[in-house]
């Protein structure tokens, strides 16, 4: 089993809910929300019930269609078919991929009125258009999104529970761990970072360290994205492939901004807008917007027509960079393990950074200005969050960096506005220039 921390959200829902309001978990394909609907559901009820609607028989969908006016009657036959008792407030019925069944998430309003049971739902392009038209949001739905596997959950698969609490005690003293121990930790932060965090390349590296078996297993998980597209994004497809596998390019170039001339002469934001949304909402991607006016509201500024694509999980990054190619081949395996990333492959790191800072709970921003005519107005900050009443600055670095141009210009500009600013670095935790550097693992806790 795979311990995730979105189970203590699914506990915090069900004493505060009370029945009043049914969850929706909203994720990626394989990110796990079907197994942690199952697991919360055998753990905290004394009976539940699953629908998966990929799969649903013909008798289950005409009960949402016919019978649902009479729930007592609904229930009756839900129980029957499934063989299964439900108890008054001690049952939880599971929607599970409800977005293939949108009538059945409308029902929602109606099963919570009526208060006999718990409502869990899973879903995935959940905010895709289509999945949501001709039915009416439940307001009495509420919403929360998984992720992969962080870098403390696959600890936590390793076997190691200790290391995470140390880092975060260190993290906010501000002391260095000491040259052994943090050597070690970023050993297997590479290792997190090459396998990902999607449950089953996990699961298949674990047993017996085998990154051959967690390739193939993040092959399958890209093929499936694929096969997605084909199906969700019908009339612009082609748009939406193109865009997907552009994204390993672009991000090995220095400035990682999305550059739509890659995808031909003419290219348009307009005519590929549709196809980064799509990818945005079925959270495969994560995207990062110019803040061009960086204050505490970064989003009132930014520029969605300039904007970077990282990958939701690196460890699919990683295959995705080499997908045509036998695992064999990738040499990145290598360089990440032996820290020997040239600046191209830095691109890895920098995915990592923006897949910890969403996972905190951060939308992603960055600062780009380019000025052909004053180098002092040309800079590149490659995020930006914010800390209580003010802005701070992340930069993404190889250890051997020698300068933070950027950096300083940025400080400098907005310097009423900024707070901590911060280096993230394969090295250990140093404060100098009045920036603090930290270890690319401690992107977790800002």
């Amino acid at each position: 089993m795979l311990k995730r921390k979105i189970y203590n959200e699914l506990l915090a829902w069900k004493r505060k809910s009370n029945g009043q309001t049914a969850l929706l978990i909203d994720g990626a394909r394989r990110v796990g929300k079907s197994y942690i609907a199952e697991f919360f559901a055998r753990q905290e009820y004394k009976s539940h019930i699953i629908i998966d609607f990929g799969n649903a028989p013909q008798d289950i969908l005409d009960l949402f269609v016919h019978d649902s006016a009479d729930l007592d009657l609904f229930f009756a036959k839900l129980g029957a078919f499934y063989s299964t008792v439900l108890h008054k407030r001690e049952s939880l019925i599971v929607f599970d991929e409800v977005q293939q069944f949108p009538r059945a998430r409308q029902l929602i309003k109606y099963l919570v009125a009526d208060g006999r049971y718990d409502f869990l739902e899973t879903g995935s392009l959940i905010r895709l258009k289509k999945n949501t038209e001709n039915i009416i949001i439940p307001s009495e739905e509420e919403h929360i999104e998984m992720f992969p596997m962080d870098f403390e959950e696959f600890l936590w698969a390793m076997g190691d529970e200790a290391t995470v609490p140390l880092i975060r005690k260190c993290f906010e003293t501000k002391k260095p761990l000491g040259q052994a121990l943090h050597r070690k930790i970023m050993n297997d932060f590479r290792q997190y970072v090459l396998v990902g965090g999607m449950p089953q390349s996990v699961l298949a590296y674990i047993d017996g360290k085998n990154f051959a078996a967690s390739d193939e297993a993040k092959r399958r998980i890209l093929r499936l994205y694929r096969d997605d597209v084909s199906k969700f994004a019908a009339g612009y497809e082609e748009k939406v492939y193109a865009v997907f596998d552009s994204i390993p390019g672009q991000l090995s170039k220095k400035e990682k901004k999305y550059r739509l001339s890659s995808l031909g002469k003419n290219a348009r934001f307009r005519a590929y807008e549709d196809s980064f949304i799509w990818l945005n909402e079925a959270m495969v991607v994560n995207a990062c917007f110019n803040s061009t006016d960086p204050n505490v509201g970064l989003a009132l500024s930014a520029d969605n027509a300039t904007q970077k694509c990282y990958m939701a999980d690196t460890g699919l990054l990683v295959t995705h960079t080499f997908m045509d190619r036998a695992f064999t081949d990738n040499e990145l395996y290598k360089a990440i393990l032996f820290d020997k990333l040239d600046i191209n492959e830095g691109m890895i790191m920098e995915n990592i950074v923006a897949q910890m800072l969403r996972q905190g709970g951060h939308k992603l921003y960055f600062y780009s200005r380019n000025d052909g005519v004053n180098r002092e107005n040309h800079m590149e900050i490659d995020f930006l969050i914010t800390e209580g009443k003010k802005i701070a600055p992340i930069e993404v670095k190889s250890g051997n960096y020698r300068s933070h141009c950027s950096l300083d210009k940025f400080r400098k500009k907005f310097s009423p506005k900024i707070g901590t600013s911060y280096i993230l670095y394969p090295k250990d935790v140093l404060e100098k220039d009045g920036i603090w550097h930290l270890p690319l693992y401690m992107a977790m806790f800002l």
